[in-house]
């Protein structure tokens, strides 16, 4: 979720089919992109990444970033060339096996062609090194992404599609990966990511921390949050680690809240399932740093100190959005509708208004203060949003969550419950898509009929009829 609210196995993706070999000449070129209906040129097509090894050096007081990633990807067909999104930054020098390839920049793709060609099924390395200033990445609604100076450093948020401003890939939530990141920064600095810390050690006056995530993760869930940060590490009564780093700035104003996020953790499991990764925690940076929270992997991150229903959102996540992701820009819904319906059982289980009452406030236009705003959420429907700067837009949000209490309504607490819990394991650690949610809750409930649900509250324009 990019919020902006006031602060209280990797898988090839058959919808994407047309990008990702179908019917081309073999020793072709791979596509420039998978054809995501809001952002075509994300991704690649003719492979599937199954790796990140990021080695990473910054500056803060020159905002300059020196990398070296190589990834290894398995070709989906025979390839005479591949792309990689890269937005910005100077590419020094591109090997591919260990032999120098060439390459050429048009735009966000980095077009490279290995000295010999790469047949369907084989795994290969390439190893890009690059530096420069990354860029700072404004989206189609107007929100900043990529990598973004702070007061003490700086975060790479990435969500849709800003991480191809720090480091070259497949930038799209079909193509998941595990990573390693090593990042070099000042002695004095902090470095936070995804995952779990594996290293620390200091030489020279510089500092080098290592960081790495097991588990499959789209890259607009990777994150780096270089800066000055007090840590901390604990575990769940589960013995699940948890770790958190907060900007000094924030620390008495967040301790209340983050000492919640074993309880939220215990909540979830019982809620949603077992948790999807391998450790929890928080980032909590300055309110000024960054305009909106993100649901980045293992530890979401925050501007400013969250409120408990705000951590309880990001941290959904994990489950929806994170372990099971996407298939494409469309399906957002999937994560915010579901993330913003845990809000409501939250709020329901801690004696406040219960997902009846806040159904109805949206309904009937009395959930917000301003009308404009309560009018919004029948702007369009939340599994067809208009463009891709609508993709984060009320309706995916609040009518999402909608459409989940009316299928609440239609089937019982019970097997509401199962079917969550059952979603977020038949898709964990992959992607799935609006048209697998609908046959999987008429699977999951073969007598009940969903098809008013599905027209008027789901695809259907403007608000329904009352039932």
């Amino acid at each position: 979720m990019r919020i902006s609210r006031p602060l209280i196995a990797v898988a090839t993706v058959t919808v994407l089919a047309a990008c990702s070999g179908g019917g081309a000449v073999d020793g072709g070129p791979g596509c420039s992109g998978v054809r995501d209906p809001y952002f075509p040129k994300a991704g690649n097509g003719g492979y599937d990444v199954g790796h990140y090894d990021l080695k990473l050096a910054y500056e803060p007081d020159d905002e300059h970033l020196a990398g070296t990633a190589t990834i290894t990807a398995r070709a989906t067909r025979d390839l005479s060339a591949f792309d990689l999104d890269l937005k910005g930054l100077d590419v020094e020098a591109v090997t591919v096996e260990g032999r120098e390839a060439r390459f050429n920049r048009a735009g966000q793709e980095l077009t490279v062609r290995p000295a010999d060609e790469l047949r369907d099924g084989e795994t290969f390395r390439v190893s890009v090194r690059y530096s420069g200033e990354p860029q700072t990445v404004t989206d189609p609604d107007d929100s900043e992404e990529g990598w973004l100076p702070t007061a003490d450093g700086a975060v790479a948020l990435g969500q849709p599609v800003g991480s191809m401003a720090w480091f070259p890939g497949s930038h799209h939530p079909s193509d998941k990966a595990t990573y390693d990141l090593a990042v070099t920064v000042p002695e004095g600095f902090g470095v936070v990511s995804n995952g779990e810390l594996r290293d620390e050690r200091t030489r020279g006056g510089r500092t080098t921390f290592t960081w790495h995530t097991a588990e499959p993760m789209s890259s607009h869930v990777a994150t780096v949050a270089v800066g000055e940060w007090e840590t901390d590490r604990s575990t769940t009564d589960a013995g699940l680690p948890v770790y958190t780093a907060v900007d000094p700035q924030q620390s008495d104003a967040s301790r209340k809240v983050l000492a919640r996020i074993p309880e939220v953790m215990e909540w979830g499991e019982e809620n949603f399932g077992p948790y999807p990764f391998s450790s929890t925690g928080a980032i909590v940076d300055r309110v000024e740093d960054a305009g909106y929270a993100l649901e980045t992997q293992n530890r979401p991150y925050f501007p400013g100190a969250p409120s408990p229903v705000l951590l309880v959102h990001e941290l959904a996540h994990q489950w929806y959005g994170n372990s099971v992701t996407p298939k494409t820009w469309r399906d957002m819904w999937l994560s915010e509708g579901i993330a913003t319906y845990a809000e409501w059982l939250w709020e329901e289980d801690e004696g406040g208004d219960t997902a009846q009452q806040t159904f109805d406030a949206l309904y009937d236009g009395t959930y917000y203060d301003e009308e404009d705003e309560g009018d919004s959420i029948w702007a369009f429907p939340p599994a067809d949003p208009p463009d891709a700067e609508r993709i984060s837009a009320s309706p995916v949000y609040q009518r999402g969550a909608m459409v989940l209490h009316k299928i609440r309504q239609k089937v019982g607490d019970d097997a509401f419950l199962a079917l969550l819990r059952g979603w977020a394991g038949a898709h964990r650690h992959g992607n799935a898509d609006t048209e697998d949610f609908t046959a999987y809750v008429e699977k999951s409930a073969p007598d009940e009929d969903f098809t008013e649900i599905w027209d008027d509250w789901l695809y259907g324009d403007g608000r329904p009829d009352r039932p």
